[in-house]
């Protein structure tokens, strides 16, 4: 069913943790597309460093020229918080007959019940969690439950469903967050190797993390 990837986030900055995740997803996974949706507004933490059109900038300058990377602003362009299940309601009301697979790490993962409307995702979609090595998923409460009835090792069932299985894998896990890079930055040190140099340049010419913003 032509398997989407859907791969959320604020991206506040996006770096090589994020693209590796979803190439070796992409990989993996057998996926044509994986569409990167920057948050306009998340719900669920503080305001974004970095105004939603820069971030979107960031995005699809790293993202530029890999075949299968998609760049998707619904999120930014809507006005109110963007909750990730309509948003995967858009997406399939656009693309009914294909698979989606919505990218969660296993942090997200974790905290699924506190999402508005979390048990609504898997009717739109597959959940897709990257996981570092070593990590286990829950057995116990509802996500345990979840993963019995819904979890999968198998990749055919994400290419022959549209919606509905929970797959775990295994991505190598690059030590980089965007809270520690936005205050690399702020201190005044050049975040050269840990993201794309279009990015980096785009970041030191807005200054958009200088220390009066991360503090």
């Amino acid at each position: 069913m032509n398997p989407m990837g859907i791969f959320g986030g604020t991206f506040d900055p996006i770096h090589y943790a994020h693209l590796r995740t979803a190439f070796e997803l992409q990989q993996a996974l057998r996926l044509k597309e994986i569409r990167f949706l920057p948050a306009g507004n998340p719900p669920h933490r503080d305001r974004p460093f970095a105004d939603a059109k820069l971030r979107l900038k960031m995005v699809e300058l790293a993202t530029a020229g890999q075949p299968g990377f998609v760049v998707d602003d619904r999120e930014v362009r809507k006005e109110g918080p963007s909750y990730s299940v309509e948003t995967l309601g858009e997406l399939r009301h656009e693309y009914p007959d294909r698979s989606l697979c919505l990218i969660v790490g296993m942090d997200a993962f974790l905290s699924l019940p506190k999402w508005y409307q979390w048990r609504e995702l898997l009717q739109l979609a597959h959940l897709v969690v990257a996981h570092r090595p070593g990590w286990r998923a829950p057995g116990m409460g509802p996500l345990g439950e979840l993963l019995v009835d819904r979890g999968t090792g198998r990749i055919g069932d994400l290419h022959e469903q549209r919606a509905g299985c929970i797959y775990i894998h295994a991505v190598t896990q690059l030590e980089i967050s965007s809270t520690e890079v936005r205050q690399s930055i702020a201190m005044g040190r050049d975040p050269r190797f840990l993201m794309p140099d279009p990015v980096r340049k785009l970041i030191l010419e807005a200054n958009c993390y200088s220390k009066t913003r991360t503090t």
